[in-house]
């Protein structure tokens, strides 16, 4: 999956704790290897999720100010014209050096920066690219703790 920067650093200053999706897998925990997009263009982390938490907006919206005051009302705008939508629970977080996107080119072939998520075990492809990835040394490292879910 892309993230944009500036939201992958809210991680390492703690201020985001969840990814919020229109559309996610249900009742799995994943991995997320994450392509950030420009200024940077690398896959460059692996940040493990928890089980999606599936409910309303409203109530979604309520997780994403509890991490960061002011962030509800722009989460709830993403979502608000559907019944139910998602928030991963970030776990772990790991960066790497990565691969550029030229990189990227050179060992798939061709590479556009992900519009969504890929399911890597479809693609072998990507599967090793990923596994390349996550065995390379680990620039730094964190672990988010949540506290007890807004009721």
């Amino acid at each position: 999956m892309s993230l944009k920067p500036e939201y992958y650093e809210l991680m390492w200053q703690g201020l985001k704790t969840h990814e919020f999706r229109r559309r996610y897998l249900v009742g799995c925990v994943t991995t997320w290897y994450v392509y950030l997009t420009a200024p940077i263009s690398r896959l460059a982390a692996v940040i493990d999720l928890d089980e999606a938490v599936l409910d309303t907006p409203q109530r979604i919206a309520r997780l994403a100010e509890q991490a960061r005051v002011g962030n509800g009302a722009s989460v709830y705008a993403y979502l608000k014209d559907l019944e139910h939508r998602f928030a991963l629970p970030i776990r772990r977080v790991r960066e790497y050096v990565g691969f550029s996107a030229t990189e990227l080119t050179q060992m798939l072939g061709s590479f556009h920066p992900p519009q969504g998520y890929t399911l890597v075990a479809r693609h072998p492809t990507w599967a090793a690219v990923c596994g390349k990835l996550a065995t390379s040394d680990v620039v730094r490292e964190m672990t988010v703790d949540h506290p007890a879910t807004v009721e």
